[in-house]
């Protein structure tokens, strides 16, 4: 796993957590039909046959979330994350502080493997440029996996 598919699991995850999971539905079983033989009186007893055994319940699963409903407010997620941090960042303009916002290391080394993972190929020296491209392209792909910024 890449560390913008942590980014993007950190973000999608918390959203999910605060939503109710819904819990699995457990069918009954149904019994048998059991229709009592009607013979008439002179007529022997039928040979008794073994019950069959009871059903299992089945467990329905839960139904797929539709496309609309994994629509995440990233801006709602983060801003949460930071108010809980009691950190002062800026995570809507700095790839540092949006880093450090999911709890995140944001050394310039794991910034460039991030770079490298997103494709950058200008020059990694120049970090402000880098930071600069790398929080457009992480905002950008949050928002392509199914996340809406709300305020920005």
């Amino acid at each position: 796993m890449g560390i913008f598919d942590g980014i993007r699991d950190a973000i999608f995850g918390k959203a999910q957590a605060a939503t109710v999971a819904p819990t699995p539905e457990v069918v009954p079983p149904t019994a048998p039909d059991v229709v009592p033989p009607t013979a008439p009186v002179e007529a022997p007893a039928p040979t008794p046959t073994p019950a069959a055994p009871p059903a299992q319940p089945t467990t329905v699963p839960p139904a797929a979330p539709t496309p609309a409903a994994t629509t995440v407010d990233i801006a709602k997620v983060l801003d949460e994350s930071v108010a809980a941090s009691g950190q002062q960042l800026d995570w809507r303009k700095s790839i540092v502080d949006l880093m450090k916002t999911l709890g995140f290391d944001s050394s310039l080394a794991h910034r460039k493997a991030l770079a490298t993972e997103l494709g950058y190929a200008g020059d990694m020296a120049d970090s402000a440029t880098m930071n600069t491209w790398l929080h457009k392209q992480v905002m950008d792909k949050l928002v392509a996996s199914g996340g809406r910024l709300s305020g920005l």
